[in-house]
């Protein structure tokens, strides 16, 4: 049994290092999406694309390793799966996937000189996941369900 919870801890803390990876990436490219929103010098759109590709690229590598992490760690402890906190997280991590695809769709629009958000959208854009952070921090820690 020692040896079981040892290997659990161990995707635990895997999962949390993807985490922050992931909330990290997706706190600082909507910033970029606003700096690049307010400029329009040839030569820092080009920067600004470049910055946001592979930011993005980093961003994706951290949610794929949160989701991998996440899941392993519910084959290994199954009894989470019966857990109604477990379901409303599962429901926000959801919603932060599709922000992370919407933030592709920007990033796309982005590189192909074809944005339609001000810069200040962006600034409204950009409070989404920490709003989603919060509940899944509570969800996780207090399990109020």
């Amino acid at each position: 049994m020692p040896g079981l919870m040892s290997n659990f801890l161990w995707l635990k803390a895997f999962h949390i290092v993807f985490v922050v990876t992931w909330f990290a990436g997706l706190f600082y490219l909507p910033r970029l999406f606003v700096y690049h929103a307010m400029t329009s010098d040839a030569v820092s759109v080009q920067r600004f694309k470049v910055m946001e590709r592979r930011l993005f690229l980093m961003t994706t590598l951290g949610a794929v390793l949160t989701i991998v992490f996440g899941m392993s760690m519910l084959a290994a402890n199954p009894v989470y799966v019966q857990q109604r906190w477990l379901h409303l997280k599962l429901f926000f991590v959801g919603l932060l996937v599709i922000y992370h695809l919407w933030c592709f769709q920007l990033l796309r629009q982005f590189a192909k000189d074809q944005n339609r958000h001000s810069q200040r959208w962006y600034r409204w854009f950009n409070e989404v996941p920490i709003v989603l952070l919060v509940v899944i921090v509570i969800l996780v820690v207090l399990k109020p369900l």
